[in-house]
C-alpha cells in the first residue's frame, strides 16, 4: 500500500492530521524535476523544487563516521579536499510549516543588496531555500495548490498532463536568468569534528560603493549536525576573517545569531545564515564552534575554511522580485 503523508492542520493543539500526499521512492540517480513536491528529511517542512544547482562539494572528512548518501559516492574518505559535483535545489518552503521549524534561526530566506546607495540595506525573499539532493523525500499530491507561498502561483502552474504536474512559468525562467549571479550556489564546504558536522555554503551578494571605497558583501549559510547520540550545546563561536587587502579580523561571541542551540538525537541539526563584508574582492573565513557536553566539559569543532569570491563580471545589481 502507498505511504500516505500526513501533516497537522493549522490548529492550536496541532493534533489533527490530514492527508496531504503520497510518498514516492527517493531518486538514487538523476535529478528531481521542477515542480517536485517533497518533505525535508532533516527539518520536516513541505516544499517544492524550482530548479537544480550543480555545486562543488569540498568534504574535509578523512574518514566519515557515517556513509554519505550522495549521487556521487566516489571519493568519500579521501584525504584530498577535492570538489565533487553535488546537486542542490532551489526550493519554496510552505509558509504553513515555517512557524514549526524550530531548528532554524529564522525562516530561510535569500537576501539581496538593495538597489540604492545604502550599502548596508538588505532585503529578503522569505521561504526560499537550498536543499541537498539526499535531504529530499519526494511525494505527490492531487492538490492544485499544494504549497502556500506568495511566489508559488507566480512561478508555477498546474498541468495535469505532466509529471510532476507543476511546470515553470516564464516568470520563473526570467527571474532565474536575471538573478543567476546572486542566487548561484557553487561551493559547499563540509568538515566533521567529534561527530559534529559543519556545512558551509557561501553566496556572493554584490558590491557597493561607500565613502569612496568598494565594499563586497557575502551571505553564508551554516548547518550544524550532531551525528552522535550524546546531547551537546553550542556555546561560543570564534571566527577568523582574512581579506585580500591584507587584514585579518578575529570575531568571538556567545552562540550564533543570538541562539545557543542544543543538538540532540531528536533534533540533531541547526541551520542559520549570516553576512560578512570586505573592502576587497575576495577573502577567506574559518574558525571554530565551542560545544558543551552534559558533564560540563567543552570541545571545539572546526569550521571548514571557505573562500569568499566575487563575481568579477557583474553587470547589473540583483533585481529580487522586480519583473
Amino acid at each position: 500500500p502507498p505511504n500516505y503523508l500526513s501533516a497537522p492542520r493549522n490548529r492550536p493543539e496541532g493534533k489533527v492530521l490530514e492527508t496531504v500526499g503520497v510518498f514516492e521512492a527517493p531518486k538514487q540517480h538523476g535529478k528531481y524535476e521542477t515542480g517536485q513536491l517533497f518533505l525535508h528529511s532533516v527539518f520536516g517542512y513541505r516544499g517544492i523544487v524550482l530548479f537544480p544547482w550543480q555545486a562543488r562539494l569540498y568534504d574535509r572528512d578523512v574518514a566519515s563516521p557515517v556513509s554519505e548518501k550522495s549521487e556521487n559516492a566516489a571519493g568519500h574518505g579521501s584525504k584530498e579536499v577535492k570538489g565533487k559535483t553535488h546537486t542542490y535545489y532551489q526550493v519554496l518552503i510552505d509558509a504553513r510549516d515555517c512557524p514549526h521549524i524550530s531548528q532554524r534561526s529564522q525562516t530561510e530566506a535569500v537576501t539581496f543588496l538593495a538597489n540604492h546607495d545604502d550599502s548596508r540595506a538588505l532585503y529578503a525573499i522569505p521561504g526560499l531555500d537550498y536543499v541537498s539532493h539526499e535531504d529530499i523525500l519526494p511525494y505527490s499530491s492531487t492538490d492544485q495548490v499544494p504549497i502556500q507561498h506568495e511566489l508559488f502561483e507566480r512561478f508555477l502552474m498546474y498541468d495535469q498532463t505532466k509529471v510532476p504536474p507543476f511546470v515553470a512559468r516564464d516568470t520563473l525562467c526570467a527571474w532565474q536568468e536575471k538573478n543567476h549571479p546572486w542566487l548561484e550556489l557553487s561551493d559547499v564546504h563540509r568538515e566533521t569534528t567529534e561527530n559534529i558536522r559543519v556545512t558551509v555554503i557561501p553566496f556572493y551578494m554584490g558590491m557597493r560603493e561607500a565613502q569612496n571605497s568598494h565594499v563586497y558583501w557575502w551571505r553564508y549559510c551554516i548547518r550544524l549536525e550532531n551525528l552522535d547520540s550524546e546531547v551537546v550545546q553550542l556555546r561560543e563561536r570564534h571566527w577568523r576573517i582574512f581579506s585580500l587587502s591584507g587584514t585579518l579580523e578575529t570575531v568571538r561571541g556567545r552562540g550564533v545569531v543570538g541562539r545557543e542551540p542544543v543538538l540532540s538525537k531528536e533534533q540533531p541539526a541547526f541551520q542559520y545564515s549570516s553576512h560578512v563584508s570586505l573592502q576587497a574582492s575576495s577573502g577567506h573565513m574559518w574558525g571554530t564552534f565551542r560545544f558543551e557536553r552534559p558533564d560540563g566539559s567543552h570541545f571545539d569543532v572546526r569550521i571548514p575554511p571557505f573562500s569568499l569570491e566575487s563575481n568579477k563580471d557583474e553587470k547589473t545589481p540583483p533585481s529580487g522580485l522586480h519583473w
